[in-house]
């Protein structure tokens, strides 16, 4: 399996989605035109990638800004690694937010509400 990576662009984030090390990111703002033609290679990758996890996985997202769209993406991968943690597999996401973005941190509070056995963590930014 080979690691993803999609280069920022002004309307969508940067995506680093490594097999080797587990650790995947996801960061900056994301309203793209098309938004579901834009993540359906992360959710293809994520879908194989579980499929085969027998480590830790760890995915650190960290957004600006992003839109609806990206909103229910979002929740679609959040339930895919939801699932996958109900399934045996040792994920954590960690949601990085500057403290002054209190609509970054409301919107993971929500996002947690929303899953059970998912570790989602909140994270203050340095």
């Amino acid at each position: 399996m080979e690691n993803l990576i999609i280069e920022a662009t002004k309307s969508s984030p940067y995506i680093e989605l490594n097999c080797n090390s587990n650790v995947h990111t996801i960061k900056g703002e994301s309203y793209p035109e098309n938004t579901f033609a834009f993540y359906k290679p992360v959710m293809d990758w994520l879908e194989e990638y579980l499929e085969n996890l027998e480590d830790k996985a760890v995915f650190n997202i960290e957004f600006i800004y992003f839109n609806s769209s990206s909103s229910k993406i979002l929740m679609d991968i959040f339930d895919l690694l939801d699932e996958a943690c109900e399934n045996g597999k040792s994920i954590t996401v960690n949601w990085i937010y500057d403290e002054d973005n209190d609509a970054s941190e409301e919107y993971g509070e929500e996002f947690a509400e929303d899953l059970e056995n998912l570790e989602f963590n909140l994270v203050v930014k340095d």
